[in-house]
């Protein structure tokens, strides 16, 4: 097996670090966390959270280590608001946190699902416990998003994964009042054929901003005879123009093995929303959806991720 695939990403401790036994209320499966570290120096996973309907809300899950003794909300604290929002009336599911200086509060971008399918809606919080939402700004079917933690030329800008007949590919959008969306483009494209990302790719965390550029950590999807396989890859894009990737490694970088990532609701699926930077500014710790039924973590170096992009 490739030696620099197993050095990449290491994976902390033997199993999940959050699972639905972990939850203070009844819940069927945990994962999907965004993930951030606040002001104070805690590490704040907000989960996807799945009821015996189906239905997803957000969860808060607070630790002083981001590894160990999670306070977990004994409630949920992003719920569906249906009557005011009806694109959320089957759910709100997998979110991206990004702080922006600019405006002192986090912005969770979120998949909300309704009728139509999956859409893109954003929320604004300083405290995780009171949202401003904005509402729906990318109509079904879109997914995937987060936001840049600034602006570039004036304007905001967010990367998701609209679902077209061609496929599923990373576009970038541009916004003025983080409202109203245009200017959009194609960015990043699944590629064709037995290629491990052949059939659709979408974001993972949001860009993590370095001085060589924006590393974008994203999903690769390969249906093959007994179902699809969810791995990860990696591309550098431009820093002050974020459309313009300047390298995408060839093969992914972590993918499903062990039993709780290989068997699951949904097996064969590594999935991650959030990542924290550690204060050495190097070490990356990514937080990651197993299997749809848990959360693990992986942490690797930042410096290493893009020496591979080099050689890859």
């Amino acid at each position: 097996m490739n030696q620099e695939y197993e050095q990449l990403f290491i994976r902390v401790g033997d199993g999940p670090v959050l699972t639905a036994q972990d939850w203070p209320y009844r819940a069927h499966t945990i994962f999907n966390a965004a993930a951030v570290r606040d002001k104070e120096g805690m590490y704040l996973l907000l989960c996807r959270v799945e009821d015996f309907r189906g239905h997803s809300h957000l969860c808060l899950a607070q630790s002083k280590d981001g590894v160990t003794d999670w306070k977990v909300d004994t409630s949920p604290t992003f719920e569906p608001e249906p009557s005011l929002f009806p694109e959320e009336v089957w759910g709100v599911e997998d979110p991206r946190i990004t702080y922006i200086p600019e405006l002192d509060r986090f912005a969770v971008a979120y998949t909300s699902f309704s009728y139509g399918g999956p859409g893109v809606s954003i929320a604004l919080t300083s405290d995780f416990r009171q949202f401003e939402r904005l509402g729906v700004v990318m109509p079904p079917d879109d997914k995937d998003a987060a936001l840049f933690p600034r602006k570039f030329d004036g304007k905001w800008l967010m990367l998701h994964r609209p679902q077209t007949r061609q496929g599923g590919h990373i576009w970038l959008s541009y916004s003025p009042d983080l409202k109203h969306w245009g200017e959009h483009r194609m960015i990043l494209e699944a590629r064709e054929g037995s290629w491990w990302d052949a059939w659709k790719i979408g974001l993972g965390p949001p860009p993590i901003e370095t001085a060589e550029g924006w590393l974008m950590i994203y999903h690769g999807v390969r249906t093959t005879a007994s179902g699809a396989i969810y791995r990860l890859g990696i591309a550098l894009m431009d820093l002050e123009r974020p459309h313009i990737c300047i390298r995408r490694g060839a093969t992914w970088i972590f993918g499903p093995e062990r039993p709780y990532e290989v068997f699951g609701d949904v097996g064969n699926v590594v999935f991650p929303c959030g990542t924290i930077t550690e204060p050495d500014g190097d070490t990356l710790l990514m937080y990651y959806g197993c299997a749809d039924t848990s959360i693990g973590l992986a942490q690797a170096s930042i410096k290493e991720l893009l020496d591979w992009l080099v050689r890859s």
